[in-house]
Parts: structure tokens; C-alpha cells; sequence
């Protein structure tokens, strides 16, 4: 019985309703990356200049790596990063990371978006869950997210990004010859969810892009 309850597979609704924002909001960037993330993840962030919106970030790593990790993307680019360890306000020119062992939840207060780390079951078989992120940004940014899914196994953050699409942000998957494991972009795409399918040496300039209100869906 506990294995079936370990590798059972858990949908975002069990942790957080689906509301999603149909207003007018500033802009924010969302991440999402499994297996050959953290290598992909590092890559884009050193090509990023400051002065972009909030990036957050939910890469699947344990417990006990995810500081270690936004240290090094802290020393490596030019935005200032952080682990979302408690409720934090975000900042144009700063990422930040969702914490290994916690799902990120976002809230927003008047026209200011704000991060917190959320303890609770794995969603889409992991905690962090990218399902978890992309939905709670849907909930609060609606359209004027953006919204990538990159390198991972399984199918974690198709549901949450199918979501964002749905509600007209704008939405990329990492092309498969890029990818480590084509897993996660691959079942997003195959669930209709995606405007825009890019290679890893180019994601920095659609974020970029973005930032610049360049990027338009056309569909």
C-alpha cells in the first residue's frame, strides 16, 4: 500500500484550484525543467541581461541541492537569483528558484506578484511541480505570463502550461535536439499547449523578446 501511495500520480487540483486571472498584469517568465535542466537553465540565465521581469524557476531537484543551485546561477549571471525559502516579493532583474522538497505558489497583491514555498504531496510525481507553478502563475498573471518548458522526463507541467495557453499567455517548449530527455516539452506539445517550439541557444532571446512586448500570439 505505501509504495502505491509514493508512486501514485497526483493531479494540481489536489493541491490548488484552478482560477485563472483573465485581467491585466505585468509581465513574468516562468521556467520549468527536469532531467538536463540544470545545465540548460545556467546556460540561459548567463545570456540574460538585467532589467528583464521576475523570472521563477522550478527545476526538479531534492532537498538540500536547490540552495547549491541558485548560488551558482547567482554567481554566474547577471540577475540576481534566489531559493523562494519564504514569501518573497518579485523583482524585475531577479529569478527565483522553488526550493527542492516545496512547490512554489504565487499570490498577488495590488499590481505586485509575490512567491512562497508551499510544503504538500508530489503533483505529476514531483515536489517541486512544475504543474504546481504554471498553474498558480495562470491564477495570478493569466496572459501576461510567459511560460517555457524545457528538458525532462515524464509529462510534469503539460497540465499547468495547457492552462496558460488556454488563457492566452504565451507559451515555448524546448525543440527535442536540444533536449537531454524530450519528455516534458513533448507531452506539452502533444497536448496543443505550446505557440513556439526553440532550441536552448535561443530561448534567451525570446525571453528578451518578451520583455520587449515582441513576442505575439498569432493563434
Amino acid at each position: 500500500m505505501l509504495k502505491a501511495n509514493v508512486n501514485a500520480k497526483h493531479h494540481p487540483d489536489k493541491l490548488l484550484k484552478s482560477t485563472p486571472y483573465k485581467g491585466e498584469g505585468k509581465r513574468i517568465i516562468a521556467i520549468g525543467a527536469s532531467t538536463g535542466g540544470v545545465d540548460a537553465i545556467a546556460k540561459i540565465l548567463k545570456q540574460l541581461p538585467r532589467n528583464l521581469p521576475p523570472i521563477i524557476i522550478t527545476q526538479h531537484i531534492p532537498d538540500g541541492f536547490s540552495t547549491s543551485f541558485a548560488n551558482r546561477l547567482n554567481r554566474n549571471s547577471e540577475l540576481d537569483v534566489f531559493e523562494v525559502r519564504q514569501t518573497m516579493v518579485l523583482r524585475n532583474s531577479c529569478a527565483y528558484l522553488a526550493p527542492g522538497g516545496a512547490h512554489m505558489l504565487l499570490d498577488r497583491y495590488a499590481n505586485d506578484y509575490y512567491a512562497k514555498p508551499q510544503e504538500g504531496i508530489r503533483i505529476s510525481r514531483h515536489c517541486p511541480s512544475v504543474d504546481v507553478m504554471f498553474r498558480s502563475l495562470n491564477n495570478v498573471a493569466g496572459k501576461a505570463a510567459l511560460a517555457i518548458i524545457m528538458t525532462g522526463m515524464g509529462d510534469d507541467g503539460s497540465i499547468g502550461i495547457k492552462e496558460l495557453y488556454d488563457n492566452a499567455a504565451y507559451t515555448i517548449a524546448q525543440d527535442e535536439a536540444s533536449c537531454v530527455v524530450f519528455g516534458m516539452p513533448k507531452q506539452a506539445i502533444a497536448k496543443g499547449a505550446i505557440c513556439d517550439i526553440v532550441g536552448l541557444d535561443f530561448l534567451h532571446q525570446k525571453i528578451i523578446a518578451y520583455a520587449n512586448g515582441e513576442l505575439k500570439r498569432n493563434h
